[in-house]
C-alpha cells in the first residue's frame, strides 16, 4: 500500500464514491497505516461478508489502525465495535468529514463508537473527488437518504432523509473531473428520482442531467444510475431520447413483479406501471437497454406470485438482473412476515438468475457485427454505451474511448475483433 490507506468496499456504487473521498481525506490527514472497511447494509449477507473482511484485514495489517463505517455501522454499531479487531465505528455523517481521518481521532477515548442520529441530518455537502484513480468512470453523488419506507429495506435507517447537492456543485465537480481526464461520468444517489425535492424551486433529476450535459458539453458520455419508476420526471425520458451523450442504458428497481407482493413491500408501482415504464422509455430511446433489481423468495410469496415476476422479465424486455434471495432485516416490517423457506428462496432466486443470462444472452448476440463504442475499464476489457463488457484484441488504455467491432460471444462478454 503506497498510501498506507486501504479501503475495503462493500453494496452500492455511492459506497464506491464515498470511499473515494474517505481514502483522499485520510490521505490529506497524514492518518498513515490504516484500513477503513465501509459497510452495506441491504442484506445479512453484506453484514456477515464485512465482519469477514474485518477479521482477515486484522491479520493481514495487525499494526494498523481499523475503522468501520457504512450502513451496517449505521445501523448496527454495537455489532460492530464489539469485535476486538475494530479500533473505532464511525457512521455515515461521520465518515465524509475530513477531520475523522485525523490520526489522533478519537484515539483514547474510551467509546469505540462515534455514530450520530442520521435521521437529523438535513444536508448533503458536495464532496468533491478530483478523479477516481485507476477507474474508467467517476461517479458523482448528487442525492443520499431515502424517504420511502418499503418493508424489506433498512436503508433509510443507515442514511437518513432524502437530501440532494446543489446543481451547482454538481456541475462544478464534473467538470473537475472532465478536466483531470474522465470520459464517463455517473450520477448516482441513495433515491436517484428524488433528487431535487428538498432544493429550493425543485428541480427534477432530468433537469439536473440537461444542465450538466449543456454546461459541460466537453463530458463524452453521461450514466444515470439505478432508478425508480413511480419517480421518474418527464424532463428525464424526453432527454434520453434527445441527448445522445446520455447512455442508453438504466436499471430499474422493481424488486417483484406481482401486485400483492408489490403491495406487501410497499413499493409505489404495480406489475403494469413497470411494463408501461419500459415501454415509453424505448419509444423515447429505441436501443435503450434496461436492468432491473430483483428479491426472490420474499415474505408470503407463492410460486405463481414468482412467476408473475418471471414473465416480468420477457414483458418488460429487461437485460440485466440484480438478484438478491430475501434476507429478513431485524427491524423491518418484512422481518415479521410469515417467511418463504431459506432454500426455496435461494432455488427462486437461481431460476431468475438463469432467466437472466438468457435475456443477456440475447442482447448480446444481437450486437454481433456491429460497431461499437465503448470506454476502456482495464487494458483487456471495455463497456459498450449499453454497459455489454468487451473483451479487447490487444491492451488498451483505461478510459479510453474505442470504437469497436464485435466478432464473437463467450458468455457474459463480447468479443471485439
Amino acid at each position: 500500500m503506497s498510501s498506507g490507506i486501504e479501503v475495503i468496499t462493500f453494496g452500492c456504487r455511492l459506497n464506491a464514491y464515498e470511499s473515494e473521498v474517505m481514502k483522499r481525506h485520510a490521505e490529506n490527514a497524514g492518518l498513515g497505516h490504516a484500513v477503513i472497511v465501509n459497510t452495506c447494509a441491504v442484506t445479512s449477507e453484506a453484514v456477515r461478508q464485512a465482519r469477514q473482511a474485518i477479521r482477515k484485514a486484522r491479520r493481514e495489517h495487525p499494526g494498523a489502525r481499523l475503522i468501520v463505517t457504512g450502513c451496517a455501522a449505521q445501523v448496527e454499531p454495537e455489532r460492530f465495535a464489539e469485535m476486538d479487531e475494530v479500533d473505532q465505528v464511525v457512521g455515515n455523517m461521520e465518515k465524509m468529514a475530513a477531520e475523522t481521518f485525523s490520526p489522533d481521532f478519537g484515539v483514547g477515548a474510551a467509546e469505540k463508537i462515534r455514530v450520530a442520529d442520521i435521521m437529523a441530518v438535513t444536508e448533503t455537502a458536495g464532496h468533491l473527488v478530483e478523479g477516481f484513480e485507476g477507474r474508467a468512470r467517476a461517479f458523482v453523488q448528487v442525492q443520499n437518504g431515502c424517504d420511502h419506507r418499503c418493508t424489506f429495506c433498512i436503508i433509510p435507517y443507515g442514511r437518513g432523509p432524502s437530501r440532494s447537492v446543489p446543481m451547482g456543485a454538481i456541475v462544478d465537480e464534473v467538470r473537475r473531473l472532465v478536466a483531470v481526464g474522465h470520459n464517463e461520468v455517473v450520477l448516482t444517489g441513495v433515491d436517484l428520482t428524488s433528487y431535487g425535492e428538498d432544493l429550493p424551486g425543485r428541480p427534477s433529476l432530468g433537469q439536473l442531467t440537461r444542465r450538466l450535459l449543456k454546461a459541460v458539453p466537453e463530458l463524452p458520455r453521461l450514466r444515470i444510475s439505478s432508478i425508480d419508476a413511480a419517480e421518474a420526471d418527464d424532463d428525464l425520458i424526453a432527454a434520453l431520447g434527445e441527448e445522445t451523450r446520455l447512455m442508453p442504458h438504466l436499471h430499474l428497481s422493481l424488486q417483484a413483479g406481482n401486485d400483492l407482493i408489490l403491495k406487501r413491500m410497499k413499493r409505489r408501482h404495480l406489475r403494469g406501471d413497470a411494463i408501461r415504464f419500459a415501454a415509453r422509455l424505448r419509444a423515447a430511446r429505441p436501443d435503450i437497454v434496461l436492468g432491473a433489481d430483483f428479491i426472490a423468495g420474499f415474505p408470503t410469496e407463492s410460486e405463481e406470485a414468482f412467476e408473475d415476476t418471471l414473465r416480468l422479465v420477457d414483458e418488460a424486455g429487461l437485460t440485466y438482473l440484480h438478484v438478491f434471495p430475501f434476507s429478513p432485516r431485524p427491524g423491518t416490517p418484512a422481518a415479521k412476515m410469515p417467511q418463504v423457506p431459506r432454500t426455496i428462496g435461494k432455488a427462486r432466486a437461481e431460476r431468475l438468475r438463469a432467466k437472466g443470462d438468457e435475456a443477456l444472452a440475447r442482447f448480446l448476440d444481437g450486437r454481433l457485427h456491429r460497431t461499437e463504442r465503448a470506454i476502456v475499464e482495464t487494458p483487456a476489457l471495455a463497456r459498450t454505451e449499453h454497459f455489454a463488457p468487451v473483451r479487447l484484441p490487444r491492451a488498451a488504455t483505461p478510459g479510453e474511448i474505442l470504437t469497436v467491432t464485435i466478432a464473437a460471444r463467450e458468455g457474459g462478454e463480447l468479443i471485439a475483433a
